[in-house]
Formats: C-alpha cells, structure tokens, sequence
C-alpha cells in the first residue's frame, strides 16, 4: 500500500521535500537514510540468513557500547505486501536501537511471489531466528517484542493475535511481550484495493486474515498508533481493533496523533521529523513497561 507524504514542521525544506518523495509510493528511502541524521547505535549483524529464500534476510542493531539481556524488538517494514528493503528502515532501526532495544529488520517474501499466508510464515520465522540467537548480539530471548509500520504493522500484530503462525514456528509465546501497531490495517473487509486483492484475494477464509477477528484476553501488550490525517489506511482501523481490544480485555493502548499523515507516522520515529509528535516516546515506553512484565 503506497504511503503517503505529511505535514509540514520546522526543518530544512529539501528535507521534507526527500522525506515526502522516499514514503510516496513506496519508493526507496537510500536518499534519505544518507541525508539525515541517525540516532547513535550499531549495525552488529548484517544478511544474517533465517531462511533459504534471498529475501529471509535480516539486519541486526544494537545501541553503541555493548548491551547484555536486553529486549529484543523485531521490526516490520510496510510496502503493501508487495514491496519495501530493510536497508532502507535503518532509520527506524537505529532509533529504537538507541532506546535500548536489540532491533531486527527482517525482509520478508512479497506479492506476486507469496500471498497470504506466507509473508506471515517467513516473519514467523525470524521471530524464531531471534528467539534462537538474539542472546548471541547481546539480546534478551525471554522477552521479545514484535513492530511495524502499514502492512507491517498488519504482520506484526497479526503474529502476537492469531498465535498459529507463531507457533508452527516453533516460537515460545510466553516470550512475546508486547506488540506496536504504527498505522496498520487491521481491519480491511471486503477488499476493495489492488493491494489487498492480490496478497489476500486467494485465502479459503477471509475473516480469519483479520487481526481484529483474533482478539483474545491473553494477547500481548498492543500498542496501537495512527495519525488522524490518514488517508491510505484509515484511522478506523487503529479505533476498531482497539475497541475490539477492550471488549475482551485485553491489554492495549491508543494513540491518534493530530495532523499526521500516514508515512509521517513512520517518519516521526526519525530525528529530523519528531516534531510529528511523540511517537517514539510513546512506543519506547509502552514497550519496555511490557518488556519487563
């Protein structure tokens, strides 16, 4: 699904013209990856293989210094489940790094190689991959975290609400803490986009692919986040799943940020753009209170 440009706010305008241009469409971030600055943390495994397939690949990122048992955070890139590179969320990366997390960003198998269910099956497998070796970078594989962003947003809540994935892959979901939701469809029946269409048209069970029909009171922590300026995937879907959240209840925060629009919300995870609002903040402290419970 193509994201959006944002909101104006006080930084260099060519800046905000290539963070615009990098999150329309989905086109690669490089640009923007090298232009801006980045938080201090450190790339301490890079291709890493969770599978045989070129794209179950993952990069690993941990704060400068050294770290010892701490959380593990597994973040989902967006890109309509047809598109997106890790190398291009570093960004991403090395702000959650820098929080105190060891962060992954695994790539995952897209449209019109895979549709559902597999780009959940390979982020299954990475969530395995870092319950297996995390403690070898300095992570914590008791206490894993799950995020993304759009459709990645989409897997990472999907794989801490339906636990089949999870656990086929082996994964101990006594360890998945908590999971953030930044702008993520959750609740997109009937399909009426391309993107949808094609990634979900041929599932037996329609119902069963939304994260909003997997509530459950013993769900992870959710954290859920969107800007009430999106137009590429509604706030809606922040409100429903929450709502369905709390009828069972489940443990779950929401945040709707005012004037931010859907690549915005991503974007504000960066330094020169968190004057969108406190999205990092507000993330970092929700998930390292479910990390330590």
């Amino acid at each position: 699904m193509a994201m959006m440009a944002f909101r104006k706010f006080p930084v260099i305008p060519s800046l905000l013209a290539l963070g615009a241009l990098a999150l329309t469409a989905c086109s690669p971030l490089t640009a923007f990856n090298t232009l801006t600055p980045k938080d201090p943390a450190a790339i301490v495994g890079r291709d890493v293989p969770f599978g045989a397939n070129p794209r179950q690949k993952l990069d690993i990122y941990a704060p400068r210094g050294g770290v010892k048992a701490v959380p593990v955070l597994v973040f989902f890139y967006g890109g309509g489940w047809n598109s997106g590179r890790r190398q291009d969320y570093r960004f991403v990366a090395k702000a959650l790094a820098a929080q105190g997390f060891l962060t992954i960003v695994p790539d995952y198998r897209v449209y019109p190689e895979v549709r559902y269910p597999e780009f959940l099956v390979d982020g299954a497998m990475a969530v395995r991959w870092a319950q297996d070796h995390a403690a070898e970078y300095g992570g914590d594989p008791t206490s894993i975290l799950l995020a993304g962003h759009s459709a990645g947003a989409y897997n990472a809540v999907e794989l801490a609400l339906d636990d089949r994935f999870l656990k086929a892959a082996g994964v101990d979901l006594r360890r998945i803490k908590g999971v953030a939701g930044l702008a993520g469809p959750y609740d997109f029946l009937p399909l009426d986009v391309g993107e949808t269409k094609d990634a979900f048209g041929q599932a037996p069970d329609l119902p069963s692919t939304q994260p909003v029909n997997h509530v459950r009171n013993d769900a992870p922590p959710v954290f859920l986040a969107h800007g009430d300026r999106d137009t590429v995937v509604g706030p809606y879907h922040t409100e429903n799943l929450a709502k369905a959240l709390v009828g069972v209840n489940a443990p779950v925060e929401k945040h709707i940020y005012a004037g931010v629009g859907h690549g915005g919300l991503v974007l504000a995870l960066s330094q020169p753009f968190r004057g969108n609002g406190p999205v990092l903040v507000d993330m970092t402290r929700f998930l390292k209170a479910a990390a330590a419970r």
